[in-house]
Order: structure tokens, then C-alpha cells, then sequence
């Protein structure tokens, strides 16, 4: 089926719009998989605030170019789809990594976080990525941690008094 000019620039302008404003890119091969596995992978992505696209190449090296994205374009060759993190840089990788391990016609390709091209193997270190509210508490055990020792420190010589004493009052109520 053949888009209009008026289609393809509504395309390309859209996927560049999601492109300015992701952390992270992901495009994937899908030949092989099923509309209904498709549909699934779709659902899993917007359900966890993925864009995901399947965009001709001409179309996606066009939505690409000027964006930090621009690094992916002389490898988008194949049928491939484009996931998006809009949120959370290691969203797309989690949706992505997720339905490969089920799905092994999925096929990454390429990776990008913040207009570095990584290695397809790199997926995992950035599914792995904690989110921001992770990554937050995260940060506020490490800064509570010293302040939570001090409290312990002050308070131990008086635990001991209060100890000592109750076993020295054992003690007499025994003999």
C-alpha cells in the first residue's frame, strides 16, 4: 500500500517529534513474528510508556536526521521497528529485552541512549537501569545511611547503662 507525500511527511514528523525528546532508541527486526505477537508487543509498550513504530527506512533515516538520533541511520536496513523510551531511559530495552526472551525472531539491531550508538549486546546493561523513583530511593538510603549510624552511635552508650543495670537488678531479684 502506497502512502501519499501528504502520509509520509505526517510519519516522519511524528517519529521525529518522539525522537527529540527520548533518552533512548531501540530498532529491533521482527520477520518472522505474527500480527498477534505484535499486538502483544505493542500492548506491553504502552502500557509501560514505549513509542512503538514500524516506519519504512527512507522514512525513519529522514525522522532521524538532526536528532541525537542520527547515529542509528546507516544501519536501519531491514524490516525493522522502532521503540522509543519517552520517559524512562531503560523503558524500551525492558519492553524489548522482555518479548526477545519469549520471541527469539526479535532480533536487535541497534541501540542508542542519548545519540550514542551502543552494541546490541549493551541491552541488557540498559534494561537494567534503575527508574527514577528506583534510582531516588536509591539515593536517599545512601544519604540516610551515616545519619542513621550516628543516631545508633549516640545511642548505644545509654542502651548499655540501661542493660547493665536491668542485668545487675536480675541479678540481686536472683540471689
Amino acid at each position: 500500500m502506497s502512502l501519499t507525500l501528504e502520509a509520509k511527511k505526517a510519519i516522519v514528523n511524528e517519529v521525529a517529534e518522539v525522537a527529540a525528546s527520548a533518552p533512548s532508541a531501540i530498532a529491533a527486526e521482527y520477520t518472522g513474528i505474527s500480527v498477534a505477537e505484535l499486538t502483544k508487543l505493542r500492548r506491553a509498550a504502552r502500557e509501560a510508556g514505549v513509542y512503538l513504530r514500524v516506519v519504512r527506512n527512507t522514512l525513519a533515516r529522514r525522522a532521524l536526521e538532526n536528532t541525537k538520533f542520527d547515529c542509528m541511520r546507516e544501519g536501519l536496513v531491514g524490516p525493522l521497528l522502532l521503540a522509543f523510551s519517552t520517559q524512562e531511559p531503560g523503558a524500551a530495552a525492558k519492553v524489548i529485552r522482555n518479548f526477545a526472551k519469549e520471541h527469539d525472531k526479535l532480533v536487535i539491531k541497534l541501540v542508542a541512549l542519548d545519540g550514542k550508538l551502543l552494541k546490541p549486546s549493551d541491552l541488557e546493561a540498559l534494561a537494567n537501569l534503575p527508574s527514577y523513583d528506583q534510582a531516588i530511593s536509591m539515593l536517599m538510603s545512601v544519604m540516610i545511611a551515616p545519619i542513621a549510624a550516628l543516631a545508633r552511635t549516640l545511642a548505644a552508650p545509654h542502651a548499655k547503662l540501661v542493660r547493665t543495670i536491668a542485668a545487675v537488678r536480675d541479678q540481686k531479684q536472683a540471689a
